[in-house]
């Protein structure tokens, strides 16, 4: 069942294709909003905590700081609303899912970038 599930996805949803990011990039997603009859282009900035799942069902979550208050977002990678993503800065870091980023602020939350 697994199998044709897998089969399903691979043959008919149709992959866009979005740099190589990781933990520790900051990255900027922009997204399409319908307000009503219009639609506009927002985006949003800030430092991948996690990539979770694999295939059509892969998500990564954003943390951003608004003021002094963290906003975190979660984005499936097929949503269709989706329009690109742009790699700002590649972060160095050692862990795949960067929790820990949560509690630190000031200096402590700069995450050194790397050389490649």
């Amino acid at each position: 069942m697994e199998s044709l599930v897998k089969f399903v996805q691979d043959e008919f949803v149709t992959r866009k294709d979005l740099p190589e990011f990781s933990a520790g990039d900051t990255i900027t997603v922009y997204y399409e909003i319908k307000e009503g009859s219009k639609t506009r282009t927002q985006f949003f900035r800030g430092v991948v905590i996690q990539r979770r799942g694999s295939g059509t069902s892969e998500t990564f979550t954003i943390r951003k700081m608004s003021g002094s208050i963290g906003v975190e977002r979660i984005f499936p990678i097929n949503l269709p609303a989706l329009q690109k993503i742009e790699v700002n800065k590649r972060g160095q870091v050692r862990r795949a899912r960067i929790y820990y980023f949560r509690g630190l602020t000031g200096k402590k939350a700069r995450i050194k970038e790397s050389r490649h």
